[in-house]
């Protein structure tokens, strides 16, 4: 059975499959032209947007797993929250992930309260009516206007700082990142359904 991700970042795809412990497709690999307008207020909804998209797409109809993450700071009423991805982004212009992390930086400023939260709804899609969903999330804080720190994972990696580990998650190990990051935690959920339908008790 072929398992499908709603993405065309591989960055995620690796990240999932490490997770699961199985291979994944996902669209830009398989010449299937996939961008979906994630219309939705809220990450669940984004989620199921992506999924049933893809699922669409599909001729023959397999399960596919969508998520909706994105970066959510308190000193910032939330944001950039579902508008993560595309933070800072104006009709002419597109930011990269260094400039976003700037952009983010800046905005924040000397705020004292640097506390903030990745969060991820993930789904496991059957068709209309048919899915599995969850959603979990991982605390942290901003780092300060110097703190772009790490060299791994992606995003706003850099300037999410981890007191436990007194690091920022771009600069934990892949497996140190999978075991406590909001992607890690939604796919382990993921993984135990899928567990369970392979064992045939549902």
């Amino acid at each position: 059975m072929n398992i499908w991700f709603a993405t065309n970042n591989k960055h995620k795809k690796t990240e999932l499959e490490a997770v699961l412990g199985t291979k994944l497709k996902i669209p830009s690999e398989e010449g299937l032209e996939f961008n979906p307008i994630e219309s939705g207020s809220q990450f669940y909804e984004n989620t199921l947007i992506k999924a049933s998209a893809l699922y669409e797409l599909l001729k023959i109809k397999e399960p596919v797993i969508a998520d909706d993450s994105g970066l959510c700071v308190d000193a910032l009423d939330g944001r950039p929250g579902v508008h993560s991805a595309y933070y800072g982004y104006t009709e002419n212009k597109k930011l990269s992930s260094h400039e976003q992390n700037l952009l983010l930086l800046e905005e924040l400023g000397d705020s004292k309260n640097r506390k903030a939260r990745f969060i991820c709804s993930m789904v496991l899609y059957f068709g209309s009516g048919r899915f599995y969903i969850v959603q979990e999330k991982m605390e942290g804080e901003i780092t300060r206007k110097d703190g772009i720190k790490g060299d791994g994972g992606f995003g706003y990696d850099p300037v999410f700082f981890l007191p436990e580990y007194n690091k920022t998650l771009a600069q934990l190990s892949e497996e140190e990142k999978n075991a406590v990051s909001h992607r890690g935690k939604a796919g382990r959920l993921i993984a135990d359904y899928l567990s369970i339908i392979h064992n045939g008790k549902n």
